[in-house]
């Protein structure tokens, strides 16, 4: 695997059938967006369909905070990107943001996922080399600058 900083999904394009009756994207595939970025990034990561096909373990989303940020339209195309910020046996904590191909921001996620056995489905530790190559990565992400909309929280902040 390459080490792009952070990893980039291949450009994805808006379909019709997503585009809701205000004449932009629902906000329900902006999620469809990050899962399939998520899923070209776990591919890198070795922990891709083949992984959950072969291993009979996979990723589950546990928490995810989406903010929108600029609509996007029919036919425009975006890609992915995902900064591993955390891990530990278990978990990934993640960060993507949506961007058009032109370079304007569309979306942002934070997302904690568990790593899966199949088998039960419980919760449970990543694989020695898998657990290697998130170091790995993790190192690399770390040396990127902590995007500025991560950690946020929902809330209304009332002016004094």
């Amino acid at each position: 695997m390459s080490d792009p900083l952070p990893l980039v999904s291949q450009p994805i394009k808006v379909q019709k059938d997503w585009i809701d009756y205000n004449g932009h994207l629902n906000m329900a595939y902006y999620n469809v967006i990050f899962d399939r970025g998520s899923d070209q990034a776990l591919n890198d990561l070795g922990l891709g369909a083949e992984y959950a096909r072969t291993r009979q373990f996979t990723i589950y989303t546990a928490e995810i905070h989406v903010c929108y940020v600029r609509e996007l339209r029919l036919e425009d195309s975006v890609t992915v990107s995902l900064q591993l910020l955390d891990h530990d046996a278990k978990r990934l904590h993640t960060y993507q943001e949506i961007r058009h191909t032109d370079g304007w921001l569309a979306a942002t996620a934070e997302t904690l996922s568990l790593h899966i056995d199949m088998a039960g489905p419980k919760v449970a530790p990543f694989p020695d080399e898998i657990a290697a190559e998130l170091q790995r990565i993790q190192a690399l992400h770390s040396a990127l600058p902590k995007p500025d909309r991560a950690g946020r929280a929902i809330g209304i902040v009332r002016k004094s």
